[in-house]
């Protein structure tokens, strides 16, 4: 009669064996842990380039942004400076009616003993005087519009600040995308470091 390791209970059991189908399976399912990560860091590396992608059309859309507002900026220099000119043409006006003033003045003094005549130069005076209100109105309109026009690029400059303020902030929220995307890949790295 033959005894059994497993009758004897002074005999301790041997370890079972391990079949060579056992063996195939644990490295086919090594092998599908090996491929799966590899599929996970190129699906986290291809996030991670559209995501640059992203980042960069968003760069260059703001930048694109800044060019029109500084276009703008300089257009509305150019509307400054003309309404500058307009203004040195009122004054040369004035200076001019002026002038015609103090002639049309120097010919009231030859005649002022001719009444009717001194009428008449009073009401060349009068067209004179209503010239000069003329002018003055259009330097006031000149002057308001040189005041709308700063009040319009320090709104560009505002804008600009809110422009940056925002580029800043999706700056950070890439930031926090990029931690949050790579924090999978540090995760395997941690289970398997033997990996490179």
């Amino acid at each position: 009669m033959t005894n059994h390791a497993s009758d004897n209970p002074d005999v301790p059991n041997s370890p079972p064996e391990v079949s060579n189908q056992q063996l195939v399976r644990a490295a086919r399912s090594f092998e599908a842990i090996l491929v799966s990560q590899i599929e996970i860091q190129d699906k986290l590396g291809d996030d991670l380039k559209a995501s640059i992608r992203v980042g960069m059309i968003v760069l260059g859309l703001i930048a694109i942004s800044i060019l029109i507002l500084l276009l703008t900026l300089s257009s509305q220099i150019n509307r400054i400076s003309a309404v500058v000119s307009d203004m040195n043409t009122n004054f040369n006006s004035v200076t001019l009616h002026m002038d015609q003033m103090s002639i049309s003045i120097d010919s009231m003094a030859q005649r002022v003993a001719l009444l009717e005549i001194m009428h008449k130069q009073m009401e060349i005076m009068d067209d004179e005087m209503n010239n000069m209100l003329d002018d003055i109105l259009v330097m006031k309109s000149t002057m308001t519009n040189i005041t709308s026009h700063v009040s319009s690029m320090r709104q560009n400059v505002t804008n600009m600040s809110i422009s940056m303020d925002h580029v800043n902030n999706e700056v950070q929220m890439m930031s926090l995308d990029m931690s949050h995307m790579s924090q999978p890949a540090r995760t395997i790295n941690k289970m398997f470091p033997m990996l490179p």
